[in-house]
Parts: C-alpha cells; structure tokens; sequence
C-alpha cells in the first residue's frame, strides 16, 4: 500500500480545525503530517495516505467544517520532494536560477509547488507555509534558468486558476548571498 497522496484543509476557524482534523482522522486510514494554527487567525489540516482514504478524510473533514473551509485539495501522487520542503530540510549547496511562487492561500500553494515540481527539473528548497506570512505562502526551487521557468510558470498556472496568484519570479542568476536568507 502506498501512502503517495495527501489531502489538505484551510480553515479559517482555529475551534473548527480541531474538529476537523478528528473528523479526518476518524473517517479514514491516514498519517496526520500538520494540524496547526497559521498567520491570520486560520488553521491548516495535513494529512497521508492512499488516495481513496485521503479524499475520504478530506469530504469528512469539509462537512465538519462547514463554512469555516476556505480551500482544500488531494493531490494523488504527490511529488516526494514536497515533504523535506515543507519541513525546510532540503539541502542545497549553490543556488543555480532561483524561483519564487508567492500564493494567498497555503493549499493552493502546495498544489502549485508540486506542479511545478513535476514539469520541470528543479529542486524545490522551501515551502513556507503561512507563518509570519499574514497568511501567504511562497516555495522557493532552484535548476537551470529554463527548468525554472518552465516549473515556475506550471506551478503559477496553477494556483492563478483559483485566482490566488500573489506573484512569479525568476532570477536567472541570484547573488549567494540569497542563499543564506532562506535557509
């Protein structure tokens, strides 16, 4: 059995995030990854697991949150480098093209950054998840100016299709310097 998929709820109620993440829990056999409050009064639900069981826990959890749901999504197949970029222990030793994709909301963001992920060769260096954000998101990756072009715009698609795009860059050559501010 392979646990590839993960599902997620932005909530904007910090009482009915906790209803939801057991509401999840119990409707389904899944791993929680994060259930934690987020910038601006919200609070995020992350789980794992096969597919039929994460998009089971997910419907559970969208009923028990009721109104307070602002976004939510399963990704089947997730990408593997999502997990130590969400955790901020990917490794990078030299910075090649830099990418940025900034997002008004964290779910939206991590459909983004896998998509990105997945169309080109990149490595993605960060997800940072609406901590200290006001409540954005942004990921941070790093490849050849084309592959980050390409992922950029893919991941940016993405997350316009919700209309909650804050911005794309891409820096064909970042000084090191950027390095050390982001890890």
């Amino acid at each position: 059995m392979e646990r590839n998929s993960i599902g997620l709820i932005e909530l904007s109620s910090i009482a009915a995030g906790f209803q939801v993440t057991d509401a999840m829990l119990k409707a389904a056999e899944v791993e929680l990854i994060l259930s934690r409050t987020i910038c601006s009064g919200k609070y995020m639900v992350l789980v794992r697991g096969e597919v039929a069981a994460v998009k089971s826990a997910v419907d559970a959890g969208v009923i028990a949150g009721n109104f307070s749901v602002i976004d939510t999504f399963v990704i089947p197949n997730v990408h593997e480098s999502i997990f130590p970029a969400i955790a901020g222990t990917t490794k990078i030793e030299m910075l090649e093209a830099l990418g940025i994709i900034e997002s008004f909301s964290v779910a939206s963001l991590i459909e983004g950054a896998d998509a990105a992920v997945k169309a080109a060769n990149v490595k993605l260096i960060e997800l940072r998840l609406a901590m200290a954000l006001g409540g954005k998101a942004f990921v941070t990756l790093t490849g050849e100016v084309a592959a980050v072009q390409s992922a950029v715009d893919a991941g940016a698609y993405v997350i316009g299709q919700k209309g909650l795009l804050v911005n794309k860059v891409v820096i064909p050559q970042p000084r090191a310097e950027l390095l050390n501010e982001m890890i």
